[in-house]
């Protein structure tokens, strides 16, 4: 059936295009064309205006003699656009990528050396705040054990109030703890990064000198 339907569709394109006259060149005409498009249910039309209910999918102008002599895409939803931006980002910060790497590295070596440079000072960041964690923690500890002879943390009806000084310390402390704990975390995640970055460096390094 759908041959057919194809074989009365170019029946009615040729008899259309006889009626207009003696043929004209390809690529020129009277101005008179033809419109092809699709409908929802994937049947071929065609006609002398698109519907407006496919005026955004993908049409297909020709002339008398049948020839294509225009063709327009469907319409993308912004969905689709924004797809294709970012396709079209994601390509130019790879080609930017790929001249950075050419431009700035000789071989593999030189990317493992900075490589190993950059993750021995984050390791040694990571040491320095560990060891200040500690400190703190030593501190909070004895801190702790002074402020049981005060209320609140002391029950004893007696117990005197604990010193405003002491309390401010004990609230400083906490604070640095907590700053040095996201310091340590950031620190982490940074080494983490930093390695799968290089490792992906040396890879494509690695694929666009062409070496095994």
């Amino acid at each position: 059936m759908k041959n057919v339907a194809w074989i009365l569709c170019l029946c009615a394109l040729l008899a259309w295009g006889f009626a207009q006259g003696a043929p004209t060149p390809r690529g020129s005409g009277s101005g008179r064309v033809l419109y092809k498009w699709v409908d929802k249910e994937g049947v071929t039309h065609y006609g002398d205006h698109v519907p407006p209910e496919y005026a955004n999918q993908e049409q297909h102008v020709l002339n008398s003699e049948g020839y294509e002599i225009r063709h327009q895409d469907a319409q993308k939803s912004a969905e689709q656009a924004a797809a294709d931006d970012q396709k079209r980002l994601d390509a130019e910060q790879r080609q930017i990528r790929d001249k950075n790497l050419l431009s700035t590295y000789a071989s593999v070596q030189e990317i493992e050396r900075l490589r190993d440079q950059r993750l021995t000072l984050l390791a040694d960041q990571i040491k320095v705040t560990n060891q200040f964690l500690d400190t703190l923690n030593g501190r909070m500890k004895k801190m702790r054990t002074d402020s049981q002879r005060f209320k609140p943390y002391n029950s004893d009806p007696k117990a005197p109030s604990m010193p405003d000084q002491m309390a401010e310390d004990l609230v400083r402390l906490t604070t640095d703890m907590r700053t040095q704990q996201q310091n340590l975390k950031q620190k982490r995640s940074e080494e983490s990064t930093m390695s799968i970055q290089f490792e992906s460096d040396i890879d494509r390094f690695k694929e666009l000198k062409h070496i095994q």
